[in-house]
């Protein structure tokens, strides 16, 4: 997958906003996920060689960062955090719930490629645990009950085909 003209076009408008070519990294893989869904090793080249980078320093930033995925995932990502604040309030029956629900485990994507479940070390939401990230968007003190009526939502949503979900604070951010 060689970059885009899209892509492209974006780091081109916002590059002098940026004192580096590797301050505009995440902003490129941002760009390439939004498009692809993922960054396949190739887009990584691809980027090291547009901002002169070298794909050491694409791997180092692609790795670190949770939200950047390298491998297809599903149209609901549910990242469910696991640190210990959530995990004394109840992850691990969120987790059971949703890989019941769903009839995958964690890791796995749904086989009709609508949901992915996977684990986060930390959602930096400890003081409203258990949290769930849906895509982009929290979901903050959440039981198994509130889980089961989220789940509900999304399944309309994703039936109606809806875009963006989970995406709330883009759609905001792109309505100012």
């Amino acid at each position: 997958m060689a970059l885009s003209e899209r892509v492209k076009g974006k780091l081109e408008k916002i590059r002098s906003n940026f004192p580096t070519e590797q301050a505009l990294l995440i902003p490129a893989l941002h760009f390439v996920q939004e498009e692809a869904g993922f960054i396949n090793m190739q887009a990584q080249k691809d980027i090291g060689e547009f901002l002169h980078l070298p794909l050491s320093k694409v791997r180092e930033v692609i790795s670190f960062y949770t939200m950047f995925k390298q491998e297809p995932i599903g149209k609901v990502n549910l990242q469910l955090c696991v640190n210990i604040s959530c995990w004394l309030n109840g992850s691990d029956k969120l987790l059971s719930c949703m890989e019941k629900r769903l009839g995958v485990s964690c890791g796995e994507t749904t086989k009709d490629g609508k949901y992915t479940i996977s684990e986060v070390e930390c959602l930096a939401s400890c003081g409203t645990a258990p949290v769930l990230q849906v895509n982009e968007d929290y979901f903050e003190n959440l039981s198994v009950d509130g889980l089961n009526k989220l789940m509900d939502k999304l399944d309309q949503e994703l039936s109606q085909g809806k875009k963006d979900i989970g995406c709330s604070s883009r759609q905001e951010f792109n309505h100012v």
